[in-house]
C-alpha cells in the first residue's frame, strides 16, 4: 500500500507541506525511524482511545513514549481506554494495519497532543503504510493539530 489517499488529500487541501521519506518495511514507528535514519525523538505516533459513550479520541505522542491513560483521564476528567485493534482497523481502512497516521481531523476525531512534541523543529509521522514516513516542519505540524488540546500525558520507555 502507498501513502493513504485520505492522508495526502487532507495535507494538500490544508496546504500542509511534507516530504516523503521512504524506508524499508517496518512494523513499528521506532523501526521506521531506524530504517529511515531519522531521530527517534522526532517520531510522533497516534494512539486511539474511546470513552464509555464510545467517543473516540486520538492521542498524539512521541513514538518512544508510552501513553499514561490515567494521566490523560485525570486532565480531561474522562474515562478513556484503548480501542481494540479490530475497531482501529475498521476506522483506518485506508491504511495498513498498525500504520495509523496521526491526523485526527482527517478522520473526524477529537485530539490531544503531548507537549513534548511542541518544541520539535522536525516531526515525522506515519503515512498510512509501512514504507513511508512523512516529514513535517514544526509550523506545518501546528497547522495539522490546530484543533488539538496540548498537555503532558506520556513518559519515556527505555529500550
Amino acid at each position: 500500500m502507498a501513502i493513504s489517499n485520505r492522508v495526502s488529500s487532507y495535507l494538500n487541501e490544508h496546504d500542509i507541506h511534507y516530504q516523503v521519506i521512504k524506508h524499508s518495511h517496518s512494523n513499528s514507528s521506532i523501526g521506521s525511524a531506524i530504517s529511515a535514519q531519522v531521530p527517534l525523538d522526532n517520531i510522533a505516533k497516534a494512539v486511539i482511545l474511546k470513552d464509555h459513550e464510545d467517543r473516540k479520541l486520538m492521542a498524539i505522542l512521541p513514538a518512544r513514549n508510552k501513553i499514561s491513560i490515567s494521566m490523560l483521564n485525570e486532565q480531561l476528567y474522562a474515562s478513556y481506554q484503548l480501542l481494540k485493534e479490530e475497531e482501529i482497523y475498521q476506522m483506518f481502512g485506508d491504511c495498513d494495519h498498525g500504520a495509523v497516521p496521526p491526523l485526527s481531523d482527517a478522520y473526524n476525531m477529537a485530539c490531544v497532543v503531548d507537549e513534548l512534541l511542541d518544541n520539535l523543529d522536525d516531526i515525522y509521522i506515519e503515512s498510512g503504510d509501512h514504507l513511508n514516513l512523512l516529514h513535517l516542519k514544526h509550523q506545518d505540524f501546528e497547522i495539522m493539530v490546530a484543533n488539538a488540546r496540548h498537555m503532558r500525558f506520556s513518559h519515556e520507555v527505555f529500550h
